[in-house]
């Protein structure tokens, strides 16, 4: 016995290319009908087993439970002690993954079991590594957090793109044993389990904004990955077309929603990676700063009117508030609209035997790195 799934969408992709008219719509359409299996044949034994496979992934099992603790574990440590290496040991982990593949195909299988036990492991997983971090971070006691943290706290649109690519790739891999062994590139890529961590690390210590930024990343990757793993099965045959429509469609609005912060906070960092570039090209410039300058941090408050701008430099001498004005007034017809500059200023003195300057060490470039020195 077999079931046969088809798809009747070939109408709607016609009138589709119609409107859109041109060599590009029939391309389209040719190329849908061609990677989407209009009359795949899925054998009642391999869907079985596909839903069997799903359902014991999705269980909430000692096994699932073991997973869980141990990525958060490892993902939380590899955090706090600001180590790439140790934190993509616990993406190669993925955990969570596995109960969105099984909400994902239970949803367009009307499974409600499926669907019932995913959402609780995914729940149970979620909300026991939020504790588990949230817990470390408080025993810790580490006032700052490094880069690692940082970067899982501000997504963008970006990630999104990620997570749906990711998802797709997940969701064929769990169907097509051909690709099963890029599952651990799929989870490096998307990783679930880190941006959770970085939640309970930032309530911790009550940073409700940097926890709803990275709460933002997960869910982007939540939603992405589930996403992306319903077209997979659909376009794989393992679910009728008309019935994944509503489902796909209630996901994707989910989805597009998350279109809005992410935009902002992409907007936010193109403009901020201007404003740097600008301010580099400034500080390096004599004529405005009368000396070099060497731009070691900067952090931007956008709340503020105008923004407000903190610059930790390196310099030889102090800057004076002329040396400001002249700067301000650079970037401010640079980014086209008013900025507030505020310098904190290392000074440095450079001493050898022989009786060279700093001065004279800045000729060739910008200042000597050293160990310990965290410049730009």
């Amino acid at each position: 016995m077999t079931i046969t799934t088809r798809t009747t969408c070939s109408t709607f992709w016609q009138r589709f290319c119609v409107r859109v008219g041109g060599g590009l719509g029939l391309f389209t359409f040719y190329l849908r009908r061609t990677l989407l299996p209009v009359n795949r044949q899925i054998p009642a034994e391999t869907l079985n087993l596909t839903r069997q496979g799903l359902l014991d992934e999705s269980q909430i099992a000692l096994p699932y439970m073991v997973l869980v603790i141990g990525s958060c574990l490892i993902a939380t440590f590899g955090l706090l002690a600001n180590s790439a290496a140790v934190i993509i040991g616990a993406m190669l982990i993925a955990p969570l993954m596995l109960p969105i593949r099984g909400a994902a195909f239970g949803i367009l299988d009307a499974n409600k079991s499926l669907m019932r036990k995913s959402l609780t492991a995914l729940a149970v997983g979620t909300l026991l590594a939020v504790a588990i971090s949230s817990g470390l971070g408080r025993l810790t006691g580490i006032a700052s957090y490094g880069s690692e943290v940082m970067a899982r706290s501000q997504p963008n649109l970006l990630d999104l793109g990620v997570a749906v690519t990711a998802g797709g790739l997940a969701g064929f891999a769990a169907v097509e044993p051909k690709l099963s062994s890029s599952v651990a590139g799929v989870a490096i890529a998307v990783a679930l389990m880190p941006p959770i961590c970085v939640v309970g690390l930032w309530l911790a210590q009550a940073e409700w904004n940097f926890a709803l930024g990275a709460l933002l990343l997960y869910c982007t990757n939540l939603f992405g990955i589930t996403l992306a793993c319903m077209v997979a099965f659909v376009v794989m045959g393992y679910a009728p077309w008309q019935r994944a429509q509503r489902p796909i469609g209630i996901t994707l609005l989910f989805t597009a929603l998350l279109v809005l912060p992410l935009g902002a906070s992409t907007i936010q960092l193109l403009r901020q990676n201007q404003l740097e570039a600008s301010l580099k090209t400034a500080l390096l410039d004599r004529t405005l700063t009368f000396q070099r300058l060497s731009l070691v941090d900067m952090t931007v408050n956008w709340v503020e009117t105008p923004p407000q701008v903190y610059l930790t430099v390196r310099a030889a001498e102090p800057v004076s508030p002329k040396q400001v004005q002249l700067l301000e007034e650079f970037v401010d017809q640079a980014m086209g609209r008013p900025f507030e500059l505020h310098f904190f200023v290392s000074q440095l003195d450079h001493v050898t035997r022989d009786g060279s300057s700093l001065e004279e060490v800045w000729q060739g470039g910008d200042l000597p790195q050293r160990q310990g020195w965290q410049g730009n």
